[in-house]
């Protein structure tokens, strides 16, 4: 029966009220970034844009994709993205299904749990793990990028709780049936696993979208930096000996906040479209993965 007292409708508006105004908080600083990226470098240094673009122009947009390395940027992005993701959803299914197994069936399983967790409590420090990619050649190379993050010991746990979640009794019928675990893996657990994956794999791509730090220290060419790697340097120093004459007149028309604004939609954008496609799945499958001991 659903109550329509006065009570509940006031409640109600109070709970709808509150949610309106939360979402208005988190969209604001959004929106004012999107007015000042496409705002005039007078307009914004004056404080007239709020929500909306005063004296409306591309010129931010067009003094970051003026040089051709904000491409080479993109595609090593999209490169590493591509090979990231795939890897540590690989490696993470690969760890998680063995690690949802009982004591019995898994014996290492102690083992392997405990040096997982010992890798999330403590690292080897960035001055040792400099010296393992350099040793191992991968400095300057795409797996550079890749290599180090290849094994998410909480995306791990995630899934590993979800497999364990998903009732035994279809696993155990499918072995009965002379199913091996690779088959019960591909055929059984993942396609019951779609809400999981897919937040793992929003969590892989964020991961490696926007991640700019490890692009700085291990590229030496700016060739090779990923995109949000190649907008920080762009925004922190200006080279004037390396950009033309079109470039410099196009700098005039922009300000630092400008700069700054566009190069945090120029990042977000991709996300952004790939976020809708996954959001379905995405509290689903973080909170039945989490709950389970």
């Amino acid at each position: 029966m659903i109550d329509n007292s006065l009570s509940r409708k006031i409640f109600q508006t109070f709970n709808y009220t509150f949610i309106i105004f939360l979402a208005f908080i988190c969209l604001f600083p959004l929106l004012n970034v999107l007015a000042v990226s496409f705002s005039s470098a007078n307009a914004v240094s004056a404080g007239e844009v709020k929500l909306w673009p005063k004296e409306f122009t591309l010129d931010s947009y067009k003094y970051i994709i003026s040089n051709s390395a904000f491409g080479l940027a993109f595609m090593v992005s999209v490169k590493r993205l591509i090979i990231g993701a795939s890897l540590q959803m690989l490696i993470t299914i690969l760890v998680a299904y063995p690690m949802s197994l009982n004591d019995n069936e898994f014996k290492g399983k102690a083992f392997y749990r405990w040096m997982l967790i010992v890798t999330m409590l403590f690292s080897g420090g960035l001055i040792p793990t400099y010296m393992l990619i350099s040793k191992l050649h991968m400095v300057d190379t795409i797996w550079a990028l890749v290599i180090p993050n290849a094994v998410p010991v909480f995306n791990i746990i995630l899934l590993m709780n979800f497999f364990k979640g998903l009732p035994k009794e279809i696993s155990e019928a499918a072995f009965i049936d002379g199913a091996d675990h690779l088959k019960v893996l591909w055929d059984i657990i993942l396609p019951l696993s779609k809400p999981c994956l897919a937040t793992i794999l929003l969590f892989c791509m964020v991961g490696h979208w926007n991640s700019w730090f490890d692009g700085l220290i291990y590229m030496n060419t700016a060739d090779h930096y990923p995109l949000q790697s190649y907008l920080q340097t762009k925004i922190m120093t200006v080279d004037l000996s390396l950009i033309t004459s079109e470039q410099v007149a196009s700098l005039k028309a922009v300000s630092n906040r400008t700069q700054k604004a566009a190069q945090i939609f120029v990042a977000v954008f991709p996300i952004l479209c790939v976020y809708p496609f996954l959001q379905k799945h995405f509290t689903k499958g973080l909170v039945m993965g989490s709950v389970k001991g």
